[in-house]
């Protein structure tokens, strides 16, 4: 690290480490003035002069401890690695790194060596021995940890040549999966905070908000506002104080974007609200977490306590006067708290519910004073532009919707975990290029995008492009970004009152439209799959759809009718096989299920009998059994329980 004795230039007057009102003494190094090129090169070099891991030039084996590799056991590999590495006499050669979650978490645990990116998946404790013994030490990659492609049957060697990585352009996610959380030193060896100091030393604050609007971006939160109109609009709303808010509120069913950033790069959202309390001349900024993500909470805890030791966070920030202080609110988990009003009063102590707007945030928002509120992504978004320029950022994705977006790829389909694609990539590539496909070789059905507010869009829409506009036109919405896969055997009215099911428990109740509305739809949905729905029910349906989107106080209710709206504006039959037939196509509503037994296959061996809870099923033995209607519960245990794929349902 360079010496705080040290001249920052030869332009330098005072004498040796000490500070005066003309030249800046940064707190991870010498002084240097604002104005001088070459004083700035100084800075930068200070700045990096925080990395002293001592790692550089070293192999490293980086362990993922992201929340899901951490429940399939990732933590106690930790020390055996290093164990089985001292024994091998390589402690001086190869250091052992956790890391946050590298985003193929359905592979977890994952171990990595680089700098060969070797990637191994669902490494046990009975692993390490041999990762140790035959490719640390002995060179030789241990073929059966590697990751087989299921299309091609070919084992991929590192991580770089896996289909689900192949296909991304990590931004938001470079760091995750690579460095340390828990060390700001391996942030700042990849230029972590030099943003922070670019703008607070050689930018003014309408500068920066400038070129965050050269750039595009818009919220990654699901409304998809442009950040920099929104960081103008509370930059030019009068008063002395102003807040920052990080919206970490992530309670979209199968989601967890913002959770995986939190606990992999804490810093970058750290960062990114430096730079946007700087831009609006806020001093202070909260971080709203779930309190369901302790490990995310955990290491933001760390983060700040780092950042503020070395004087990035706190007072008089690397001595440019700007004071800037970020403090955790830890919610209950209601859903409704995701909404930017709810989320501000729950922070100021009250029961998180939805204000009327206007006024907006930015005009009056935490506590009265003026707010600015963006998600974990767009936040973390933030540092990577001012570093790298809006037009290096513009130059990605649509015309209107700008740079990549990270979604959470989960359900019916073989490749589940984070990926980050540009704007614009299709919904056919994200499925089968990185997804790899639907499980069990069935047939794609929908996807549902954006959450429980989202919609379901069926294998026509596959090629659209993903950006904001063309989704919104095809009935969905971006959302906060996840992607629930199904297929075949999926019901689309049961995913529909399943949603429903979900938004109208999570509604606050405030207003009438969404409380009651939410109420009465899920009536009519419930009787549709029980069998008892009525052709009229559709029109209701869609009627009541459209009067709680258009009245409904905020964004819970204003899209809680998504599911609905898409799936019969998609799957339209569905529901008239429902109300018509009294039949789930998809054999998933079991009041509408049939269940009988083939007596061509029927062993008579009794199996499906024996399981019968309700006694339905009678038969010789060695003989075709039957079952009787009258007393069937449709519980499926005798489908389970027969191994000749006699008993059948309808």
């Amino acid at each position: 690290m360079q010496s705080l004795m040290d001249k920052c230039c030869a332009k330098c007057t005072n004498s040796p480490g000490t500070p005066c009102r003309d030249y800046i003494r940064c707190r991870t190094g010498g002084p240097f003035c604002h104005d001088d090129e070459a004083c700035r090169e100084k800075r930068r070099e200070l700045l990096a002069g925080i990395h002293l891991s001592g790692d550089s030039g070293r192999r490293q084996v980086l362990l993922c401890a992201g929340t899901g590799c951490v429940s399939s056991g990732s933590r106690k590999l930790v020390d055996l690695l290093a164990e089985e590495i001292e024994k091998a006499g390589l402690a001086d050669k190869i250091s052992v790194k956790i890391t946050g979650c590298h985003g193929f978490c359905e592979q977890g645990p994952i171990v990595i060596v680089e700098p060969q990116k070797t990637f191994y998946r669902r490494v046990e404790a009975a692993d390490i021995p041999e990762i140790v013994s035959k490719d640390l030490l002995g060179g030789e990659v241990v073929e059966r940890l590697l990751y087989v492609d299921p299309a091609t049957d070919r084992a991929a060697a590192t991580y770089e040549t896996i289909p689900f990585y192949a296909g991304q352009q990590r931004l938001v996610l470079h760091n995750c999966g690579h460095i340390n959380p828990e060390k700001i030193e391996d942030y700042v060896a990849g230029e972590g905070y030099a943003a922070a100091a670019k703008v607070l030393l050689e930018m003014t604050p309408e500068e920066v908000i400038e070129e965050v609007k050269k750039s595009g971006l818009r919220g990654r939160g699901g409304a998809g506002f442009p950040t920099g109109l929104k960081w103008s609009f509370c930059r030019q709303s009068p008063g002395d104080k102003k807040y920052v808010i990080c919206n970490a509120d992530e309670g979209d069913p199968g989601a967890f974007m913002d959770r995986s950033v939190l606990e992999g790069d804490p810093h970058s959202v750290l960062e990114g609200m430096i730079v946007g309390g700087y831009a609006i001349g806020a001093d202070e900024g909260y971080i709203y977490c779930r309190a369901e993500y302790p490990l995310a909470i955990h290491r933001l805890k760390v983060a700040i306590e780092q950042a503020g030791q070395y004087g990035i966070l706190g007072d008089n920030i690397l001595n440019s006067g700007f004071n800037f202080h970020i403090k955790i609110k830890a919610g209950a988990g209601a859903f409704v708290c995701g909404e930017e009003t709810a989320l501000m009063t729950s922070i100021e102590g009250n029961r998180g519910m939805p204000k009327v707007r206007p006024p907006f945030p930015a005009q009056k928002g935490l506590w009265d004073k003026p707010t600015n509120i963006n998600n974990v992504e767009t936040w973390s978004n933030v540092p990577q532009i001012i570093r790298k320029g809006g037009d290096w950022y513009a130059s990605m994705g649509t015309e209107k919707s700008k740079g990549t977006k990270i979604f959470a790829l989960t359900g019916k389909v073989n490749n589940t975990g984070l990926v980050e694609v540009p704007m614009g990539i299709s919904m056919r590539e994200i499925l089968f290029d990185l997804g790899g496909g639907i499980m069990d070789n069935k047939k794609f059905k929908a996807v549902q995008i954006g959450g429980p507010s989202g919609g379901c869009l069926p294998d026509e829409q596959l090629d659209l492009p993903v950006d904001y506009d063309s989704l919104t036109a095809a009935g969905a919405i971006m959302g906060s970004g996840g992607l629930v896969v199904m297929d075949e055997t999926t019901c689309m009215v049961d995913v529909a009152r399943f949603f429903l099911n979900f938004t109208q428990a999570e509604s606050c109740g405030k207003c009438t439209p969404c409380r009651e509305g939410t109420k009465r739809m899920l009536e009519i949905l419930t009787r549709i799959c029980e069998g008892e729905g009525k052709m009229e029910d559709i029109a209701t349906l869609e009627r009541l759809a459209g009067v709680v989107k258009n009245t409904a106080l905020c964004g819970l209710g204003q899209t809680c009718p998504n599911p609905i709206l898409s799936t019969l504006r998609y799957f339209r039959p569905e529901y008239e096989a429902h109300i018509i037939d009294k039949r789930c196509p998809a054999g998933v509503c079991q009041a509408l299920l049939v269940y009988t037994i083939n007596a061509e296959t029927c062993t008579g061996c009794g199996a499906c009998a024996r399981a019968c809870p309700a006694g339905a099923i009678t038969g010789e033995k060695k003989q075709p059994h039957t079952i009787d209607l009258e007393k069937c519960i449709k519980c499926g245990s005798c489908i389970q329980k027969c191994k000749f794929g006699a008993v059948l349902k309808a």
